[in-house]
């Protein structure tokens, strides 16, 4: 059979710009790259690729990438979508310079929701971002072209950011992948802040595999962000095989359509298939919640973002925007700090609510309005729209929004919400739906772990690996230089020892990943005859692995001969 190459980094951009001139969506763009100049960029990473690129890995070489233009790009004007802004950055956000560095692309800097300030995308004096797939229609927003670059098929990825369900909102509207990664995860530095406190730098693509490569590829602390942050030593690494996921009661489904609703529904059904657990929950105290960011004192963030700049020249502003904007100008100090109060209360009610949950799952938003509807009435129709999303930031949560199907004539999405960093078994639970999944974790601190009798799946204690968010990775068998012995306790479990060359054999068990915090558990609960120790794989790689001492393992069956644990279980039961 004859491969078919994968297109060159020259050829994807000459397709890209083939796709631009064909959808003819200039809306989408602020500023797009002369393709000359990108065609350049492309012919000298299929150089470095060609030659093997030493010491530089370049994964996301010929990756097409679009950026929300409130997000710094060397040499690019940042606007912000208000031209009496703009400003030309000498480096890129470190969000962006890690993609480029990994062999991505920038084509351009993508229309927004002035100031990143709305759910619509029509807020900008560039124009109104129209639907991708219903052009009558609103693209959402803030990060509407980041979007619509995505959904036409013009951008593998774009980058967005997200204060109140802006790299959300778009993904439902436009039938594709948000992710909105836990908080300071990616770094904000380089970023126009909207609300420093709740922005995210987020990523849309088509597929949830695509995205979240990039977010890996991006995520971890920069010393220009003081508000970033690490994963955490004792971070999930999986959802477990059945997750338990809380969905809405119906009365908290009212501003759906019946449409919408079935849909919903469908998306729940789909789910508990998959082997997730659902349970019904009054979500109606995050829903209150939400109501913070805009109708309480919070809204002082915007002020203090760009209120200044707008104060200056009201009219540089567009007028939904401004009135926002310059509204919280007079919010005194002490609100704030009252509503901060209430804010933490919610957190607390959210933990509570969501104890024994691994996830949420809610429409991504209300309703896809008419570019009219919106232009009549801008501010109720894009309260509306947040009325899903605007608590997740306020109350650190992730969420990743995926297609669910359509409703009303066109896409319905579902947001998968959890508690924050725990992003992997969103995703986990997302690709559910998806039906694709990416074999590597989200967070890259995990450490592997070999084990060979009762953690492997389906026995006694595979739910203490489990049970610590740890992922299955495979099956593996070791070099042939080991034996196992049947040990004499309970539960019943083997031993591993490794012996001469020429008197083991390969021994089959199973690789998990697991977080550094839940390996320190392990091995502190590690009861005799086990320890851990290095174990050599039969690719010649080393891993940590489950032993015992030569001792208890002489004391013991052996059932090397059988060449595994399960096998002996199963000659016993035969």
């Amino acid at each position: 059979m004859t491969l078919t190459p994968s297109p060159s980094c020259v050829e994807r951009v000459a397709a890209a710009y083939r796709r631009i001139t064909e959808t003819d969506r200039p809306e989408i763009w602020i500023t797009l790259r002369d393709e000359q100049d990108v065609v350049a960029e492309a012919r000298a990473l299929d150089t470095r690729v060609a030659a093997g690129s030493p010491g530089t890995p370049l994964p996301l070489a010929g990756v097409l990438v679009a950026v929300k233009d409130n997000i710094d790009v060397a040499g690019l004007p940042t606007t912000a979508g208000c031209p009496a802004y703009a400003y030309t950055p000498d480096v890129s956000a470190p969000a962006v310079r890690r993609l480029v560095e990994a062999g991505a692309i920038v084509l351009g800097k993508t229309n927004l929701d002035q100031f990143a300030t709305g759910l619509v995308g029509t807020r900008s004096p560039y124009g109104a971002v129209r639907g991708a797939l219903r052009p009558g229609k609103v693209s959402g927003g803030s990060s509407s072209g980041s979007a619509v670059a995505v959904a036409l098929g013009i951008a593998d990825l774009a980058l967005g950011t997200d204060t109140a369900g802006s790299g959300r909102v778009p993904a439902a509207f436009n039938g594709i992948v948000g992710i909105k990664p836990t908080l300071g995860l990616v770094p904000a530095a380089g970023v126009v802040p909207a609300a420093r406190s709740y922005d995210a730098v987020t990523v849309f693509a088509r597929t949830l595999t695509q995205a979240q490569r990039a977010v890996a590829r991006m995520a971890g602390p920069d010393a220009g962000d003081p508000r970033g942050r690490d994963w955490p030593d004792d971070v999930r690494l999986a959802a477990p095989e059945h997750p338990r996921v809380a969905v809405p009661r119906d009365e908290d489904l009212a501003p759906l359509s019946p449409a919408a609703r079935a849909a919903f529904r469908g998306a729940v059904e789909r789910l508990e298939a998959a082997g997730a657990e659902t349970a019904v929950l009054d979500v109606s105290p995050l829903l209150r919640a939400a109501r913070l960011l805009y109708d309480g004192a919070l809204v002082a963030e915007r002020y203090a973002a760009v209120g200044e700049f707008i104060a200056r020249d009201p009219s540089a502003a567009d007028p939904t925007v401004a009135a926002i904007i310059l509204a919280a100008a007079g919010i005194p100090a002490h609100a704030l700090a009252a509503d901060q109060e209430r804010l933490d209360r919610h957190k607390a009610e959210a933990s509570r609510l969501l104890a024994g949950f691994d996830a949420l799952l809610l429409p991504t938003t209300t309703e896809h309005p008419d570019i009219a509807e919106v232009l009549a009435d801008p501010v109720g129709v894009n309260k509306r729209l947040g009325t899903y999303t605007n608590f997740v930031n306020l109350l650190d949560m992730a969420a990743v929004a995926v297609p669910a199907g359509e409703a009303d004539g066109g896409p319905f999405g579902v947001s998968v919400i959890t508690r924050a960093f725990e992003d992997q078994p969103a995703l986990d639970i997302a690709a559910l739906l998806t039906g694709e999944q990416e074999p590597a974790p989200l967070p890259g601190t995990g450490v592997g772990l070999a084990v060979f009798g009762a953690h492997l799946r389906g026995q006694p204690l595979n739910h203490q690996l489990t049970g610590a968010g740890a992922r299955f990775g495979g099956e593996v068998v070791t070099a042939p230089h080991y034996r196992l012995a049947a040990l004499d306790t309970v539960p019943a479990k083997p031993g591993l020892v490794r012996v001469a060359p020429g008197s083991g054999a390969g021994i089959t068990g199973e690789l998990w990943t697991l977080s550094p915090a839940a390996l320190g558990r392990f091995l502190a609960a590690l009861p005799a005859p086990m320890s851990l120790g290095r174990v050599e794989l039969g690719d010649g790689t080393w891993v940590l692995g489950f032993q015992c001492d030569p001792e208890s393992a002489a004391a013991g069956t052996d059932i090397t001969r059988l060449g595994g644990w399960r096998a002996h279980l199963a000659a016993g039961a035969s």
